[in-house]
Order: C-alpha cells, then sequence, then structure tokens
C-alpha cells in the first residue's frame, strides 16, 4: 500500500477554508448534509477525510451524531476551534485502515478526496474498512469527479482547470498508470512565485463498484451530484451509494 503523506498540514490546513470558500457556500454543503441526513436517520455517521468540518458540523447540527477519520492534525484542530468542533471525535489516521469504535448507518467520502489514495491497492482497502464500520445495511457514499481524459489533446498530459491573473492551476494525467496530480502555480506580489503539486490516483466510476464488490457491498445508486440527477455521458461528477450486505 502506498505510503500515505499529510499534504494539509501548516499553511495548507490554516488557508484551507479560505483557498475552498466555494464550496463552504449553503448551496454547495446544504445538498449534501440533506441526503447524509437522511441516509443516516437514526443512526451514526463517520466521515472519512473529515477535513476542518465543512460537512461534519453541519450535519451534527442536524442531530446526527459524527466521528470522523483524517489524517492531518493540523486540519483537525482547525474542525476542533469551530463552535461545536469538539463534540465530534476524530481520530487521526489514514482512512484506509484507522479504526474507530462501533457501527455505523453510512460511511461517507466527499469532494475527491478518495483519489488522495493514490493506489489501488489502498483504494481497495478503504472500501473494506468503510465496511467493517457499516451496519448490515448501511451506506458507503462517494462524492467523485469523472477523469478529464476526454478533455486531452493527442500528445499532451495535462488540464488546466483554472487561469487567471497571477493563478494557473491543471491536472497531470498518467494514463498508464492512472496516476495524476493536481497543480498549482501562483505569481505573488513581489515577482516571484509559488509552486504547489498534491498526487492523485483517478478512478473510473465501474472500478468502484468491484471495488465494493470486494469489500461485500452492492450499487444501490448514482447520482450526477447531490441533487439526484441522473448519471449520464457527459456527466463529470458522480454520487454514489453502495450497500453493505445483510
Amino acid at each position: 500500500m502506498s505510503e500515505l503523506v499529510d499534504h494539509f498540514s501548516g499553511s495548507a490546513a490554516a488557508s484551507y477554508d479560505q483557498s475552498s470558500a466555494d464550496m463552504f457556500v449553503p448551496e454547495k454543503v446544504d445538498p449534501v448534509v440533506a441526503v447524509l441526513a437522511e441516509l443516516a436517520g437514526e443512526g451514526r455517521a463517520l466521515e472519512f477525510a473529515s477535513g476542518t468540518g465543512r460537512i461534519a458540523l453541519p450535519l451534527a447540527a442536524r442531530g446526527v451524531p459524527v466521528s470522523g477519520i483524517d489524517l492531518s492534525a493540523d486540519m483537525t484542530a482547525q474542525l476542533r476551534a469551530k463552535p461545536g468542533g469538539r463534540d465530534i471525535d476524530v481520530a487521526i489516521g489514514d482512512i484506509a485502515s484507522t479504526r474507530v469504535e462501533g457501527e455505523f448507518r453510512v460511511v461517507y467520502l466527499v469532494f475527491n478526496t478518495i483519489l488522495n489514495l493514490t493506489s489501488q491497492e489502498a483504494q481497495v482497502a478503504c472500501f473494506q474498512n468503510a465496511a467493517a464500520h457499516l451496519e448490515p445495511g448501511g451506506r458507503f457514499v462517494i462524492e467523485t469527479g469523472v477523469p478529464d481524459l476526454r478533455l486531452l489533446p493527442p500528445g499532451q498530459r495535462a488540464v488546466p482547470f483554472t487561469t487567471e491573473p497571477g493563478r494557473v492551476a491543471f491536472d497531470l494525467y498518467d494514463c498508464a498508470t492512472q496516476q495524476m496530480s493536481s497543480n498549482y502555480v501562483t505569481v505573488l506580489e513581489d515577482g516571484t512565485g509559488r509552486y504547489r503539486s498534491v498526487p492523485f490516483r483517478y478512478v473510473w466510476p465501474s472500478e468502484l463498484d468491484l471495488m465494493a464488490r470486494i469489500a461485500g457491498m452492492r450499487l444501490r445508486h448514482r447520482w450526477a451530484d447531490w441533487s439526484g440527477a441522473p448519471f449520464a455521458h457527459e456527466s463529470r461528477s458522480h454520487v454514489s451509494v453502495w450497500e453493505k450486505h445483510d
């Protein structure tokens, strides 16, 4: 299994909410929380990669008991500093192997974070870890993007996703290994630059379904987004829900 590296420590954790501010607006958060609260019902929820609490905190405010697992102690410190943050029990560790006590009605992993596990072995282990935490009939939920390989011109490996004055960001793909990275180049006011790269392993919906079968789960839903829109040929992302066998 690939060695996991905390790419969200220090300044990355301190600036995370600001750099991802568009993901914290109610239009992005409320639909996620609504779906997860419905799936959890009267049961407990476990967030893999709970981060600074973007979803865990509003879900807990809905009355769902929430626990978390996160690799980054610094991100978790940001969560705990927020109102209600200390009421969420977060274990520091990787989502492929770290265990917490009890069974959960729903385990969820959002905002492309399955891709942070950079080997197929680690991604399979994540599914097995989710299944180990679920009660019979419980649900594992993943939100992630569909790989943008269709946007690659022949002979090129980069797909830009931000191009604005002073800031360029692009994904770099290796189609032979399914390795990719998101790369950020920022030009500061003094003319100097800053570069940051985060590695990922992209994965197809069908491959995720096979991982779920290995872990004893079956697909129940696949939507294009949290509104429940149908997943189709042009969908750029998906929300998938697998059920643990009774």
